[in-house]
C-alpha cells in the first residue's frame, strides 16, 4: 500500500480570465481653475476641447536651442475656467451613476497639485454642488419610489449583504427610533444645515430612466481617509478632536477626560477577492439630505491644515463609498426574495486625493513634513502601478504590480484589475509658480490614458417575469376601482376599509334602558342588528361573487401571460442566438482590432527604427564624407611631405657623400703621409746602418738628400709596395749568443715631442695633416752605445 505524502496548502484560485475581454482606457479629464488674480502670469492655454498647451514662465531657463519649449497634452475632454459644475457632472460622473444603478462598480478620483481645486470639484460649495452631492441626488431621484424599508438589507461585516424578514426589520426600526442618540432622517427636521443647503437647484436635478422597477434598493455610505498610509473611519462614533490631531500611539488612553485617538482599520479580501476596509461603519441612508449629512459629519473630522500654498490643504486622501444593494421582488411583486444569492451589490468610490507638494515651497516642518512625505509617496506608488500596468499591456510582460506599497492603490486594486470603470479628473492651476509640478501631473495623466481596464461584465438577470411590480399595482388599482363602483371601499388599507364598512351599515339606536318595562328599545335593537346581519350577508355574497370574477379574470390573465411568456421565451431564444452571433462577431472584431493595434504598434516601432537607422545612416554618411575629405587632405599633405623629405634626403645624401669623400681623401692622405714618414725613417735607418758598416763609428755622415714628399695624386699601390719591402736596419747587425740579432747604431736620431692638441689640428688642417706628425731629422751624431732593435733610445730635443 502506497503511503500518502504530505499535502501542500492548496493555492487559492484567482478570478477566471476570459479569453476575449473587452477593455476600455482610463478616462482622464482635465479641469482648469481660474487664476487667483488677474495680473498673475498664466502658463496654460486651452487650445481645443481636448488639448491644452503649457508655456514655460518667463523666469524659466531656455532649452539647448535657446528657445522656450512648449508642450501639448491631450485628454478625453478639457474643461476651461468657465465650466460649471453641472457640465462637469454630465460628462464625467453621470455615466458612473447609471452604471451603479445597473449593478456596475465605478471609481472617480481627482488628482493634481495642492491648491488646484480638487476638493471644490468633488464637494463644491453652497449653490455650486460638486460631483459628490450631484451623484447622490441623481441616485435617489432614480431609485426613490422603489427603495426598500430601512433595515431590510443589512451588511454582514464581510463586504456582503444580507436580507432580513419583515419582523426583524421592524424590530430594528423600533430599536433605532427608541435611541435618541441616533439622528433621524433630515427630511423630518424643519430646517436643514445651512452649510449644505441649496447645494443643487431643482432645475439641475436629473435621474436615470433605465431602472429596474422589479427590484428594491437600499443605499449605504461609508467615509474613510488614508492618513500617513493608515486608514481611519471618519464615521466612527469614537471621540475626535480636530484641534489636536496628534495622539500618543494608536488607541492609547492618555488621561481622564482627554482625547483617545481612533483606531486604524485594516484592508481585507472578501470571498470574491475584492478589497474592503474591515470594521468600517456603513450607514443606510434614504435621501440625498441624509447622505450628505453623513458625508459632512465625516468631512468635519478630516485632517486639514494651513500651508504656505493652501489655506485649507487636505493632509489625507479621502474616500467616500456609495454602496447600492438591490434584490428582486417575488413572483407576486409584493415582497423581496429571501435569497442572499439574488442580492447584487454595486459600489461607487469618490476619491479626493491630497495634492502633491514640494516642501521647498510649502516650508513644511514637523508633522506637516511627515504628512507631505507620505502623500507624495502614495502618489508615487500610484504612478508606479500605472507604469507597470501600461508596460504589461503594451509589451506583453507579466510584472507584479506593487499595489501593496500604498493603502490607496491596495484598496482600489480590483478596479484596475477590471472590476469597474475608472475615471480621473486632473485639476490644474494655470499660475506660473506651479509650472514644474503641473508638468509632472501632465506626464502622469498622459501615461494613465494608455492604461486599459477590463470592461465590467453584466450581472445575470433574474429568471422571474418582468413587470411584476407593475402588475401588482395594476391589480390593486383595479380592485379599488371596482369596489368603488359597487359602493365598496376604495382603499386597500385595513383600518380605512373597516371604518367605511361600519359607516355603510345602519346606525345603532340608543341602547339605554330607563324602565324595566320598556318593550321598545330591545326590539328596535334586534331589528337593526338583523338588518345589519342581512347587509353583511349580502356584502359577503357580493364579495364572493367579486372574488370569483377576479379569480376568473386572474386565470384569464395568467393564460394570456403564459402565452406571452412563451412568445417572449421564443423571442429570447432567438435573441440569445443573435447575441451569440454578435458576441462571436465582436470577439472576431476585437481580435482583428487587437491584431490591427499590434500591427500598428509594430509599424510604429519599425517606422521609428527606420527613422533612427536613416538618421544614423545620414550621420554616418556625413561622418564618412568628412573622414574621406580629411583622408584626402592627409594624403595630399603626406605626398607633399614625402616630396619635401625626398628633396631633403637627396640634399643630405649629396652633402654626406661629399663629406665622406672628403674625409676618405683626407684619411688616405694622412695614411700616405704616415707611410712616407715611416719610409723616410726606414731609409734613414738603413742609410745609417749602411754608413756605419762602410765608414766606421765616429765619423760624420753626410746628410742625404731629402726625398720628395708624396702628393695627393700619387697612386696608393706604390705606397703599398714600399711598405711591403722591409726597410734596412740603421746600424751594424750581428748575431747574439742566444740566436737573436743585435744592431750597433752609428748615428743618433733626435725627435721632437708632439703637442696633445696636434691631432685635433690635424683633423682640421685637411691636406697638411701629414706634415705635423714628424719633424725633420737633425743633429745626427756618432753612436756612443749599442742597444737592441726593440729598445733603442731616442733623445728628444727640448
Amino acid at each position: 500500500m502506497q503511503r500518502p505524502g504530505k499535502g501542500k496548502t492548496p493555492r487559492r484560485p484567482g478570478p477566471k480570465k476570459t479569453s476575449s475581454v473587452e477593455k476600455d482606457p482610463v478616462g482622464v479629464y482635465c479641469r482648469i481653475r481660474p487664476l487667483g488674480a488677474e495680473d498673475e502670469e498664466c502658463c496654460i492655454e486651452m487650445i481645443s476641447s481636448s488639448t491644452i498647451q503649457l508655456h514655460p514662465p518667463d523666469g524659466l531657463k531656455a532649452n539647448r536651442n535657446g528657445e522656450y519649449k512648449e508642450t501639448q497634452y491631450s485628454f478625453k475632454k478639457v474643461f476651461g475656467i468657465n465650466t460649471s459644475q453641472i457640465e462637469l457632472f454630465e460628462d464625467v460622473a453621470k455615466p458612473l451613476v447609471e452604471d451603479l444603478v445597473h449593478s456596475k462598480n465605478g471609481l472617480l478620483f481627482t488628482y493634481g497639485v495642492t491648491g488646484s481645486g480638487k476638493t471644490f470639484t468633488m464637494t463644491g460649495s453652497p449653490g455650486e454642488g460638486g460631483l459628490l452631492p450631484r451623484c447622490l441626488d441623481m441616485l435617489f431621484n432614480s431609485i426613490g419610489p422603489w427603495q426598500a424599508k430601512r433595515f431590510v438589507f443589512k451588511p454582514d461585516d464581510k463586504n456582503g449583504m444580507e436580507i432580513q424578514n419583515q419582523v426583524d426589520a421592524l424590530l430594528e426600526r423600533q430599536k433605532r427610533d427608541s435611541q435618541q442618540s441616533v439622528p433621524k432622517t433630515p427630511s423630518s427636521r424643519q430646517k436643514a444645515d445651512p452649510e449644505i443647503a441649496d447645494m443643487i437647484s431643482s432645475e439641475e436635478a436629473c435621474k436615470s430612466d433605465n431602472v429596474d422597477e422589479d427590484c428594491c434598493y437600499s443605499v449605504f455610505v461609508s467615509y474613510v481617509e488614508v492618513y500617513n498610509n493608515y486608514i481611519y473611519d471618519l464615521l466612527e462614533d469614537a471621540p475626535f478632536d480636530p484641534i489636536r490631531p496628534k495622539w500618543l500611539g494608536g488607541g492609547t488612553p492618555v488621561r481622564n477626560n482627554e482625547f483617545i485617538p481612533p483606531q486604524s482599520k485594516l484592508l481585507r479580501e472578501d470571498q470574491n477577492h475584492n478589497m474592503y476596509v474591515a470594521g468600517c461603519t456603513e450607514v443606510e441612508v434614504k435621501s440625498t439630505e441624509e447622505a450628505f449629512e453623513v458625508f459632512w459629519k465625516g468631512q468635519k473630522k478630516r485632517r486639514i491644515a494651513n500651508t504656505q500654498l493652501n489655506r485649507e490643504s487636505s493632509r489625507s486622501h479621502s474616500v467616500f463609498m456609495v454602496k447600492l444593494a438591490q434584490a428582486p421582488l417575488d413572483a407576486d411583486g409584493d415582497h423581496i426574495l429571501q435569497d442572499k444569492n439574488q442580492v447584487n451589490v454595486s459600489q461607487l468610490c469618490l476619491v479626493d486625493l491630497a495634492g502633491s507638494e514640494r516642501t521647498s515651497r510649502t516650508r513644511a516642518e514637523g508633522s506637516r513634513l511627515r504628512e507631505a512625505g507620505n502623500i507624495n509617496q502614495s502618489l508615487m506608488t500610484l504612478r508606479t502601478c500605472m507604469e507597470v500596468l501600461r508596460e504589461n499591456q503594451m509589451c506583453g510582460t507579466n510584472k507584479m504590480v506593487p499595489y501593496r506599497d500604498s493603502k490607496v492603490t491596495h484598496l482600489f486594486k480590483n478596479y484596475f484589475d477590471g472590476e469597474g470603470k475608472v475615471r480621473m479628473i486632473v485639476c490644474v492651476n494655470p499660475k506660473a509658480d506651479d509650472y514644474d509640478e503641473t508638468m509632472l501631473v501632465m506626464r502622469f495623466a498622459e501615461m494613465t490614458q494608455e492604461v486599459e481596464i477590463a470592461r465590467p461584465v453584466d450581472r445575470p438577470i433574474c429568471g422571474l417575469a418582468a413587470g411584476r411590480r407593475h402588475r401588482n399595482q395594476v391589480f390593486r388599482d383595479e380592485l379599488s376601482r371596482r369596489l368603488e363602483e359597487r359602493g365598496g371601499p376604495n382603499n386597500a388599507d385595513d383600518q380605512s376599509l373597516m371604518s367605511q364598512l361600519i359607516e355603510s351599515l345602519p346606525a345603532l339606536p340608543p341602547c339605554e334602558l330607563a324602565d324595566p318595562a320598556d318593550d321598545m328599545t330591545l326590539p328596535r335593537l334586534i331589528e337593526v342588528l338583523e338588518r345589519r346581519h342581512r347587509i353583511r350577508q349580502m356584502m359577503t355574497e357580493q364579495f364572493d361573487k367579486t372574488a370569483t370574477t377576479l379569480k376568473s379574470m386572474i386565470q384569464q390573465f395568467d393564460s394570456q401571460l403564459n402565452a406571452k411568456e412563451n412568445f417572449l421565451h421564443d423571442q429570447r431564444s432567438k435573441l440569445s442566438e443573435k447575441d451569440k452571433v454578435i458576441i462571436n462577431q465582436r470577439a472576431e472584431l476585437e481580435r482583428l482590432e487587437k491584431k490591427s493595434k499590434t500591427l500598428e504598434y509594430k509599424v510604429d516601432i519599425l517606422q521609428k527604427t527606420t527613422d533612427m537607422y536613416e538618421q544614423d545612416k545620414r550621420s554616418l554618411q556625413q561622418e564618412l564624407e568628412t573622414r574621406e575629405q580629411r583622408l584626402h587632405r592627409e594624403l595630399s599633405e603626406r605626398r607633399r611631405m614625402e616630396q619635401r623629405m625626398q628633396g631633403v634626403m637627396t640634399d643630405t645624401k649629396l652633402k654626406w657623400e661629399k663629406e665622406c669623400e672628403r674625409r676618405v681623401n683626407a684619411k688616405q692622405m694622412e695614411m700616405q703621409n704616415k707611410l712616407w714618414v715611416k719610409d723616410e725613417k726606414l731609409k734613414q735607418l738603413k742609410a745609417i746602418v749602411t754608413e756605419s758598416g762602410s765608414g766606421g763609428v765616429g765619423f760624420p755622415v753626410e746628410r742625404q738628400e731629402k726625398p720628395e714628399r708624396p702628393s695627393r695624386g700619387r697612386d696608393h699601390n706604390v705606397a703599398q709596395r714600399r711598405s711591403a719591402s722591409p726597410p734596412p736596419l740603421p746600424g751594424n747587425v750581428f748575431k747574439t749568443r742566444s740566436g737573436g740579432q743585435a744592431v750597433q747604431f752609428t748615428d743618433i736620431e733626435t725627435l721632437k715631442q708632439e703637442c696633445p692638441t696636434a691631432s685635433s689640428r690635424k683633423r682640421r688642417s685637411g691636406s697638411g695633416e701629414g706634415s705635423a706628425h714628424i719633424d725633420d731629422i737633425e743633429n745626427r751624431a756618432p753612436v756612443t752605445s749599442t742597444s737592441s732593435i726593440h729598445g733603442y733610445q731616442k733623445r728628444r730635443k727640448p
